[in-house]
């Protein structure tokens, strides 16, 4: 499976997400942004080595939730994705950021 697969099954994933009106890789400007939505992108790249060659790749993405609800469901639904780790939590503007990181 090509990375640009991957990167298309982790836009689909976050898109389906109940309450979700947008996920967006990278960041658009803030005027062009629909709320709640979701905004990701590639945060990390780790490599496993043996033998003095690396076997395995993984990928960690910065998966950030924008709502302007402070209660919102969305961020409990991103937080239980596998492999993924809340990091904070942040207000802007009265609109609420969690921050995640998550391998995918």
């Amino acid at each position: 499976m090509s990375t640009m697969d991957r990167r298309l099954q982790l836009q689909a994933l976050l898109s389906e997400i109940p309450g979700v009106k947008k996920a967006y890789f990278q960041e658009p400007s803030a005027d062009l942004m629909e709320y709640p939505c979701i905004v990701y992108h590639l945060d990390k790249r780790e490599s496993s080595h043996a033998d003095n060659a690396p076997y395995r790749h993984s990928k960690r993405y910065q998966v950030t939730v924008m709502d302007r609800d402070s209660t919102s469901t969305i961020p409990d639904a991103v937080a239980d994705l596998p492999l993924c780790a809340h990091e904070r939590r942040f207000v802007v503007d009265k609109l609420y950021h969690d921050v995640f990181n998550l391998y995918f």
